[in-house]
């Protein structure tokens, strides 16, 4: 019995030294689970013979982009519309009648031409674009207000510019609706070479969907003022209606598809998706109202931010913004971009108004040959307040 008892203390002590030993080396999968759960599931997926790589290092963040603003011209009459020619001049327009040209960062002090408009509250000389073979023809466009007796009426016009000069008035679409106020006035040349003008409806909500008046329309016509045949209402040059107030006009640079910025009535601004014969609600409804009647905006703000000209970057120097689309804002006083949700870029993914710096009313937006964007201040359009450098154009650098 004794004896029995000897052994079975031996073999308890034996077991207790192959237990110490195991202890004091290396600790098991079972022993690195109790202290992190993560290296368990590591272990469990790694064959016996492998142990786990080491974790790479991360690589260091894309500095964020930070722009900066350069001015290049001031003390300018209230610039409405600008548009880059082939050769780097920048063309602008002055709501008093003015067309202007800035040529390596100096403003000609001789107009290219000064019309005769009738420049009150929101009408006057507004919307210019260039032809697209305007390095071979010289025609630039511009749609301006002058007055018809009692009455105020806008007008769309070609000229032709020769030696510093732009003259030969050609008229293309006359006796259109204007008012004080609502006048839209921006042209835009599109990827299909027909020129799209914007219309607002002059102060009268229910012009905007009535078919026997080109107020609160988007038309479309030709170079030389003619109807395309493929307009959706043949015979008109009208391309949607149902809008209050459009400003701004741009082409998706990879799908081609057309977007506009509109005010609306204190509040319920708009970013559209402009599609031909499409109705898109004013007065009717606004914002989204998911009437089938109506195409809704696929971005609106609340309060108002007044957006105006708007483009799309396609250059490569101003940090991740190429293919984004931007617009200037009057009552925000912001300029906006807008990263549109891939693969159709049908759909807002996000939105920012980008904190610039305090320049007040922003009336336009344009991206230069140099690959920067340049906007304009509207702070002496009688709404602002004008600083004593006022207007300006400037730009956006790195």
């Amino acid at each position: 019995m004794k004896r029995l008892l000897l052994l079975s203390l031996l073999d308890l002590c034996l077991a207790l030294l192959v237990l110490g030993c195991a202890a004091a080396g290396t600790s098991t999968p079972r022993d690195s689970a109790r202290d992190s759960p993560t290296a368990s599931a590591t272990a469990k997926a790694l064959p016996a013979a492998e142990t786990p790589l080491p974790s790479p290092t991360p690589s260091p963040q894309r500095r964020p982009f930070q722009p900066r603003v350069e001015v290049v011209a001031e003390q300018l009459d209230v610039p409405w519309s600008l548009a880059f020619a082939p050769d780097g001049r920048l063309f602008f327009t002055e709501r008093s009648g003015r067309v202007r040209v800035i040529t390596k960062g100096r403003v000609e002090p001789e107009p290219l031409a000064t019309l005769r408009v009738t420049a009150v509250t929101e009408a006057g000389l507004m919307g210019l674009a260039l032809d697209p073979e305007f390095s071979r023809n010289g025609y630039l466009y511009v749609m301006y207000t002058y007055r018809a007796g009692d009455q105020l009426r806008n007008r769309v016009s070609r000229l032709t510019e020769r030696d510093g000069k732009a003259t030969d008035e050609h008229i293309l679409l006359d006796n259109l609706p204007a008012g004080n106020i609502h006048d839209g006035g921006r042209l835009k040349f599109g990827p299909d070479r027909k020129l799209y003008i914007t219309l607002g409806d002059t102060g009268n909500s229910a012009f905007a969907q009535q078919r026997d008046t080109l107020a609160g329309k988007i038309l479309r016509i030709n170079p030389d003022g003619s109807i395309p045949p493929d307009n959706p209402f043949p015979g008109s040059p009208v391309y949607s209606l149902g809008h209050r107030n459009p400003q701004g006009l741009a082409w998706h640079p990879v799908t081609g598809v057309l977007f506009e910025t509109e005010h609306g009535p204190t509040g319920n601004d708009e970013v559209n998706i402009i599609e031909a014969g499409r109705n898109y609600g004013w007065p009717q409804v606004q914002a989204r109202a998911g009437n089938p009647e109506f195409v809704d905006p696929i971005l609106f703000f609340n309060p108002s931010v007044a957006p105006s000209g708007a483009t799309f970057y396609q250059g490569d120097k101003l940090g991740d913004w190429t293919g984004n689309l931007f617009f200037a804002g009057l009552v925000g006083q912001q300029l906006h971009r807008i990263v549109l949700k891939a693969p159709d870029f049908r759909e807002v993914e996000s939105h920012e108004s980008l904190n610039l710096g305090e320049y007040g009313r922003l009336r336009d937006v344009v991206e230069g040959p140099d690959g920067f964007l340049y906007f304009a201040t509207n702070n002496r359009d009688g709404r602002g307040r004008p600083g004593p450098t006022d207007d300006r154009i400037l730009r956006i650098v790195p």
